[in-house]
């Protein structure tokens, strides 16, 4: 397979209306991007994340091992289908240099989450590095993070992270954002560490009534983790109205 990407579509992006019930966001105008023109999502499936971003004219760039493999071009979309150590990944984000505006990352969280500390043991057992395979995921988002110099969270739920690196700056709920997406009614206890400048969003309720457990009642089956690990829109959504103010130069 040829290591090399595609070259990365112009800076000048197209503008698009957000949609949905969003409150009012703060937004570049239109062909006033300079470098600055990209989110960039890791160990990210579903895109939830980067569609206020792409609504605002913003390029995204997800990276997921389930995406096809290699590069995959879709309008301002860009999905690299390979781990974040793969060849492919690392040349795109080399060309990515200077031009990232936030850093999203999503590490699986399969053997961090303590909800699956029952089944450690037997995982150790059989591969004493299990975990910190799994942590090896986190410092890479944390080092290309770093290394892009713009706003950025690592995010998962309550687990070893909080041990094996150091405990979370913010903690949310999806309920808590229920203003800028009313489906979002639910718990989920989700941790987030951040840097370079991250500006946690205030919690924005909608009156719903009492949010639900759909997580924790997810039935079995091969869709289960990614339900469960599905960035919720209200969050993406209150996440970019926090930490976009105009053009990043």
């Amino acid at each position: 397979m040829n290591p090399h990407p595609p070259t990365i579509p112009g800076a000048q992006l197209p503008r698009a209306a957000v949609a949905g019930n969003s409150p009012a966001v703060n937004r570049p105008a239109a062909g006033a991007f300079t470098s600055r023109d990209t989110v960039l999502c890791l160990c990210d499936l579903t895109g939830n994340f980067a569609a206020p971003w792409l609504e605002a004219g913003y390029r995204a760039v997800l990276i997921d091992p389930q995406h096809p493999p290699g590069v995959t071009i879709d309008g301002q979309t860009i999905r690299i289908g390979h781990v974040l150590a793969h060849d492919v990944t690392r040349n795109f984000l080399r060309l990515l240099r200077g031009r990232v505006a936030f850093t999203a990352a999503f590490p699986p969280c399969t053997d961090l989450a303590v909800s699956g500390a029952r089944w450690f043991e037997a995982k150790r057992a059989a591969d004493p590095d299990f975990q910190r395979k799994a942590m090896d995921v986190v410092y890479q988002c944390e080092h290309i993070a770093l290394v892009n110099n713009a706003p950025w969270f690592i995010e998962n739920p309550v687990s070893q992270i909080s041990t094996l690196w150091r405990k979370p700056d913010y903690s949310f709920h999806p309920h808590h954002f229920t203003q800028f997406d009313t489906s979002d009614n639910y718990t989920k206890k989700t941790m987030l560490w951040t840097g370079s400048g991250f500006t946690m969003p205030a919690p924005n309720k909608a009156d719903l009534g009492p949010p639900d457990d759909r997580i924790h009642k997810a039935p079995p089956g091969a869709g289960r983790a990614n339900f469960r690990s599905a960035t919720p829109m209200g969050f993406a959504r209150a996440v970019f109205a926090a930490n976009t103010a105009g053009p990043q130069a």
